[in-house]
């Protein structure tokens, strides 16, 4: 039998089995151009955000990124994973979140210690402006390697995240859209919790579903309405899961008779793996493993779940070097 200790080393952890049935409730409102999602993670956000030890300002930024993605992931027809992708000159160059088309949702972003800390000195709550800086947003569907990729890039526009995600509906897909993100730490009957939750609407064509006796001018009314009763909502009431969905929803569009389509879930979603990096280290030569090498082994870390992977030098042959001429 192998020493356990080198087993440890060569193994990861067990991804968290955590899927949460009722993530995601999708609905619209009956005669109206609108449907919308309810998103709340539960017990995900939790897994999810405290993979890393970062500031609650950045935890709380990937939390909307998490929301987010899982919201317009589900919205989509698709085979293959969907991402919500930020990349700035600010203190956090990269924010990175995805889910595929059955749920398993991941993410995270990568700060500066430094930039971080000098902007916290001056701006103790940070907007995702800030945070993120000068850059652009992309979302993307990612099919697999025989089929092109989707993707929508815009320049980063607005104070928060759900402010440069309406921007990128307006200008890349002309799409009248309301978001609203949230991400806090909340007191719940087992402790302090991370929660993340989003309500996304969507404004639709006639052809969707709206009576024939709704003309234009009435349609635009009756988005405005909507758009007009979500805006009431409070992050604090975003976030309460002591509120169910349902009557969540009913508190906000009662009066226009909301209706709501199948729950749909999300799971912990990490989908790194020993194989795919042993498969990524065969690709280099033999010289740049060695120079990749630290006391005999080779790590590679999973951003995603912040593991290390760790695989002996010894191991590892390398691609042989291309003949000289």
């Amino acid at each position: 039998m192998s020493d356990p200790s080198q087993a440890a080393i060569l193994e990861r952890p067990a991804v968290p089995d955590i899927a949460v049935a009722r993530a995601i409730l999708p609905f619209y409102l009956p005669h109206r151009p609108v449907r919308g999602r309810l998103v709340r993670l539960g017990p995900l956000a939790e897994a999810l955000l405290t993979r890393h030890d970062a500031h609650p300002a950045v935890i709380a930024l990937t939390g909307q990124a998490l929301a987010l993605a899982g919201a317009l992931a589900t919205a989509l027809k698709f085979t293959g994973s969907f991402s919500v992708q930020a990349k700035g000159d600010g203190p956090v160059g990269m924010l990175l979140a995805d889910c595929t088309d059955r749920g398993e949702l991941r993410g995270y972003a990568k700060a500066d210690p430094d930039r971080l800390a000098a902007l916290l000195a001056s701006d103790p709550a940070p907007d995702a402006a800030a945070l993120l800086g000068q850059g652009y947003l992309a979302f993307t569907v990612d099919q697999g390697p025989h089929t092109e990729r989707h993707q929508g890039i815009v320049a980063i526009e607005g104070a928060a995240l759900a402010d440069m995600a309406l921007n990128y509906f307006a200008t890349s897909e002309q799409l009248d859209c309301f978001v609203q993100l949230a991400c806090a730490r909340v007191a719940t009957p087992e402790g302090p919790r991370w929660q993340a939750a989003a309500l996304v609407l969507e404004k639709i064509a006639g052809a969707g579903g709206v009576g024939p006796d709704l003309d234009e001018a009435a349609q635009t009314e009756a988005w405005h309405t909507a758009r007009t009763l979500a805006g009431t909502l409070r992050d604090a009431e975003l976030l309460n899961e002591a509120i169910a969905p349902e009557e969540l929803l009913f508190r906000l569009f009662g009066a226009e008779g909301v209706a709501a389509d199948r729950a749909r879930p999300l799971s912990y979603g990490c989908r790194c793996s020993r194989a795919r990096l042993a498969g990524i280290l065969d690709g280099f030569s033999a010289d740049d493993l060695d120079h990749m090498t630290v006391d005999g082994d080779i790590v590679m870390t999973c951003e995603f779940c912040n593991f290390d992977f760790r695989f002996p030098r010894a191991a590892m042959r390398g691609t042989d070097p291309a003949p000289t001429p």
